[in-house]
C-alpha cells in the first residue's frame, strides 16, 4: 500500500516538474515572439526608408543625366563649329589671308568662352589633343555622365539593401509563426491528461523552438542596430 502511494507521489512530482517546464517555456517563447515581431518591424521600417531614398536618388540621377546629355549635345555641336572654323583658319593662313585668319581666330575664342563647358574647354586646351576630336575619347564622353552614374548606382545599391531588409523582415515573420506554433503546442500540453503524451508533445515543442531560435540567429539584425540606443532618454 505504501509502495503504491510512493509511486503516485513520484508521478505527481514528475507531472509538476513538467508543468513548471511548460510554464517556463511558454514565458520564454512569448518573449521570443515579441522580440521577433519587434526586429521584423525594424527591418520593415529600414526597408521603407531605403526604398524612399532609392527613389529620390534615382530621380536625382535621371535629372542629372538629362542635364549632362544636354551639355554633351551642346558641346558636340560647339566642337563641330570650332572644328569647321579651325579648318577655315588653316585655309586662310595657307592663302596668306592673315586678317581673315585673325578674324576667324577671334571668333573661335569667343565661341570657346561663351559656348564651351569647362570640360570641353579643358579638352581643347590639352596639348595632347593634336587636332583630334575629344569626343573620340570614350573616357572623356563618359565624364559627362559620371555624376549621374554615381547617383544611379547608389540608388540601385540602396534598392538592393531595401530588398534585403524586406527579405529579412519576412524571415522574422516566419520565425514568429514558428514561435506561435510552439505556443499552441505547449498550450495543448497543458490540457492532455496522459503523461507520456504530454511529455512527447512537450519534447516536440522544444525541438521546434530550438530550430526557430537557430534560424533566427542566422538572420542579420537591422543595419546599425544597437539596443542600448533605445534607452537614451
Amino acid at each position: 500500500m505504501k509502495k503504491g502511494k510512493f509511486k503516485r507521489f513520484i508521478k505527481i512530482i514528475k507531472e509538476k516538474k513538467l508543468e513548471v517546464l511548460v510554464a517556463v517555456f511558454l514565458g520564454l517563447t512569448t518573449l521570443l515572439v515579441a522580440w521577433a515581431g519587434w526586429i521584423g518591424s525594424l527591418h520593415g521600417g529600414i526597408q521603407a526608408i531605403n526604398f524612399t531614398k532609392s527613389n529620390n536618388l534615382a530621380a536625382k540621377g535621371n535629372s542629372e543625366y538629362n542635364v549632362a546629355a544636354q551639355v554633351y549635345i551642346s558641346d558636340l555641336f560647339t566642337w563641330n563649329t570650332i572644328s569647321g572654323l579651325q579648318l577655315d583658319e588653316e585655309i586662310a593662313k595657307e592663302n596668306g589671308n592673315k586678317n581673315e585668319a585673325k578674324t576667324i581666330e577671334a571668333k573661335i575664342e569667343k565661341i570657346k568662352q561663351s559656348s564651351c563647358s569647362p570640360r570641353l574647354l579643358e579638352a581643347i586646351s590639352n596639348a595632347d589633343l593634336q587636332g583630334k576630336s575629344p569626343f573620340e575619347n570614350e573616357e572623356f564622353v563618359n565624364g559627362y555622365f559620371e555624376e549621374a552614374k554615381k547617383l544611379l548606382d547608389e540608388s540601385q545599391n540602396t534598392l538592393e539593401e531595401g530588398k534585403q531588409d524586406n527579405l529579412r523582415g519576412d524571415s522574422y515573420r516566419l520565425v514568429s509563426v514558428l514561435y506561435s506554433l510552439v505556443l499552441f503546442l505547449l498550450g495543448i500540453v497543458g490540457v492532455i491528461k496522459d503523461h507520456h503524451s504530454r511529455k512527447s508533445l512537450f519534447i516536440f515543442s522544444v525541438f521546434i523552438l530550438v530550430l526557430a531560435i537557430v534560424y533566427m540567429i542566422t538572420i542579420p539584425l537591422p543595419t546599425g542596430f544597437n539596443i542600448t540606443s533605445f534607452f537614451n532618454f
